[in-house]
């Protein structure tokens, strides 16, 4: 039974799998790390190997801590991936688009596949039927959108996240929304139909905290799945075991 952690920007991600089933889920804050922990190994006493990925501020003693109960695989730059990175700077790929690609592989094999992250930022990722990673982009999410219109302007507000009712802002807060919003939404679709020009038979994928927020408002079709990336954590571990 394997045990996946997840170490986003703002929260913490624990996931357990049987194999390939998804079994068990939570997420919680980076200081409340052992005592969720403690937690999971209790409702899961057969957990016997972890894969842990980080792209926030996992700290020593909370890796030892894992460490002194399970075998552990730290995903980084060499680790062993089922796929074959072209990236040209491979050591400074993030270890959640590394996960987002290998969910592709298992998932999609074979395939043209783009793989959208909606979260804190929006990245972008592409692996061709040649099971060759070409890299891909990455621009601001939502709310980083919002806050830099708050943060590096003297008037405009923070706003939450909101769906615009027109395209056409007529007050300042709508025009933000529509900005904002639409803004994100025409960067996903042409950057869609930039990859669909090159490479026909696309597969894409949407994923992220803010996928189901974005997924029924573009115009392309794609596949919607918040759980891709641990799947992808999952995957890599799967690999390296056998």
């Amino acid at each position: 039974m394997n045990l996946i952690v997840d170490v986003g920007n703002s929260y913490v991600k624990f996931a357990v799998f049987q194999s390939y089933e998804l079994i068990d889920k939570v997420f919680f804050k980076l200081e409340d790390f052992e005592k969720e922990f403690k937690i999971i190994l209790k409702n899961h006493e057969k957990i016997n190997r972890c894969i842990v990925s980080s792209v926030g501020k996992l700290n020593t003693s909370h890796l030892k801590a894992i460490q002194k109960k399970l075998d552990v695989l730290v995903l980084d730059s060499n680790t062993k991936l089922p796929f074959k990175n072209l990236y040209d700077t491979p050591k400074t790929l993030g270890v959640d688009r590394i996960a987002l690609v290998s969910a592709s592989v298992k998932q999609f094999p074979d395939n043209n596949a783009l793989i959208i992250d909606a979260g804190t930022c929006i990245t972008y990722d592409f692996i061709n039927t040649e099971n060759e990673y070409l890299g891909g982009a990455i621009s601001p999410g939502i709310r980083m959108r919002y806050k830099a219109l708050n943060n590096l302007t003297a008037n405009l507000p923070l706003l939450d996240t909101e769906l615009p009712k027109d395209f056409i802002g007529t007050a300042t807060d709508s025009s933000i929304h529509s900005g904002v919003v639409n803004g994100i939404l025409k960067e996903i679709d042409g950057v869609i139909d930039q990859y669909e020009e090159k490479y026909p038979h696309l597969t894409v994928i949407l994923t992220g905290g803010d996928a189901n927020f974005l997924s029924k408002q573009l115009k392309n079709s794609i596949f919607a799945n918040s759980n891709f990336l641990l799947e992808g954590l999952n995957f890599i571990l799967e690999f390296n075991s056998n």
